[in-house]
């Protein structure tokens, strides 16, 4: 009864990991999840107090299918404010989270056979969703000894008649890499060549731990014409259960992702919307304060995992997240315990389970970002639970032989 594209379809393994968790927690396992892609913080105050003044003014009806005008405006003033770029309330686009932002996009812009430009490791979503709509997703690797940094020559030796998108995802989910100004300057100059579309997913802007946020669609009137900006609430203002996505780009575009929009979801929520208008609008003092409370951590976190036996991380200098290689545990051998037979690990599937059920900590396997070598670990979790965790991992190591 399932359409054939079902027979491929991946199902989110972030999402499986914090189920998994959630399950164990259930039964009185005390499990550390290191898998969640979401802040630890609670909503700022005046967000929520806004979404409660929306439902006490009766702002609870459906809204404009593409977001209400006070949302819009708010988001072409985060531009101007954050980015110095311009963008009209007719260039903007509110869903229901970034994820549905994407998906509009694909749906609207792919056909099938139509190729998408993904530079790994990758956000999960991205091949499925190609997928999903026909698309057929090209992986291009990056170098972990650049610290994921792009690589314009094979982006470019990957683009064929067929491609339509090129993914650009800074700060990067699962690396934490920023993509330098001369590779975005170089997939910039290829996208005119080429007719191609960016899809420059900047969800994490906020946590940039290393100078200011830059967007490639600043590089020039040329490229702007051809991106389309995605980002969220979820991350910047720990909204993630709002559901709120933003996106900006050229009005043809736009317009036709609202279409979509129009038949699949309608408007987002309401109510968040209102809440949203708040996040963007109101003072960002709690966005810094989140910042450098993931910057601090974050040093925590990587020179914790490089004292480990067999593990190494590079830097990330943004979002909230390390892709440590674990590959220097491939071939080593865990033994019997509760019941299970002994195992030699050999893929990062092999070492997350192994870290669950002895360590007691989920983390995420590389291989569902595009590289066995790594687990994805997020950090946006106390200080005391990441020491913890990295005790936890240190002890269970040393039952390897």
């Amino acid at each position: 009864m399932l359409a054939e594209r079902m027979k491929s379809l991946a199902p989110s393994s972030t999402l499986a990991v914090q189920a998994k968790a959630k399950e164990l927690r259930a039964r009185g396992i005390n499990v550390i999840s290191f898998g969640a892609g979401e802040p630890d913080f609670d909503t700022p105050e005046r967000i929520k107090d806004a979404a409660i003044q929306a439902m006490k003014r009766g702002q609870t009806k459906y809204t404009e299918v593409g977001g209400i005008p006070e949302l819009k405006a708010a988001l072409c003033t985060k531009f101007q404010r954050d980015n110095d770029l311009h963008y009209e309330p007719a260039e903007t686009l509110i869903s229901v989270g970034g994820k549905h932002t994407i998906f509009n996009l694909f749906t609207a812009v792919l056909d099938p056979g139509d190729e998408v430009v993904i530079p790994t490791p990758y956000w999960v979503s991205y091949p499925e969703q190609a997928r999903l709509v026909g698309g057929v997703p090209v992986p291009v690797a990056t170098d972990e000894a650049t610290g994921f940094d792009l690589d314009p020559d094979r982006v470019r030796a990957a683009v064929t008649p067929r491609t339509k998108i090129v993914v650009v995802n800074s700060p990067n989910n699962p690396t934490g890499a920023i993509f330098s100004r001369a590779k975005l300057e170089a997939i910039a100059r290829l996208a005119v060549e080429r007719d191609l579309l960016v899809l420059s997913d900047e969800c994490y802007e906020p946590m940039t731990y290393e100078g200011r946020h830059f967007s490639i669609a600043q590089l020039g009137p040329e490229v702007k014409a051809r991106t389309l900006i995605v980002n969220t609430c979820s991350k910047a203002y720990a909204m993630t259960g709002w559901r709120i996505g933003l996106a900006a780009g050229p009005r043809a575009l736009i317009r036709a992702m609202t279409d979509v929009q129009s038949q699949v979801t309608s408007n987002p929520s309401s109510i968040a919307q209102w809440a949203a208008v708040e996040a963007l609008s109101g003072p960002q003092d709690d966005v810094a304060k989140m910042a450098a409370e993931f910057d601090r951590r974050r040093r925590l976190i990587v020179a914790g995992l490089n004292a480990l036996p067999g593990v190494s991380c590079v830097m990330p200098k943004g979002a909230f997240y390390v892709f440590p290689n674990v590959s220097g545990l491939f071939g080593r051998r865990a033994p019997a315990s509760d019941g299970a037979p002994a195992k030699t690990l050999t893929s990062s599937t092999d070492v997350t389970e192994f870290l669950l059920t002895r360590a007691l900590c989920a983390v995420v396997p590389g291989v569902d970002f595009g590289s066995d070598a790594h687990v994805r670990i997020s950090y946006a979790t106390s200080t005391e639970l990441i020491r913890e965790g990295l005790d936890r991992m240190a002890a269970a190591l040393k039952l390897l032989s």
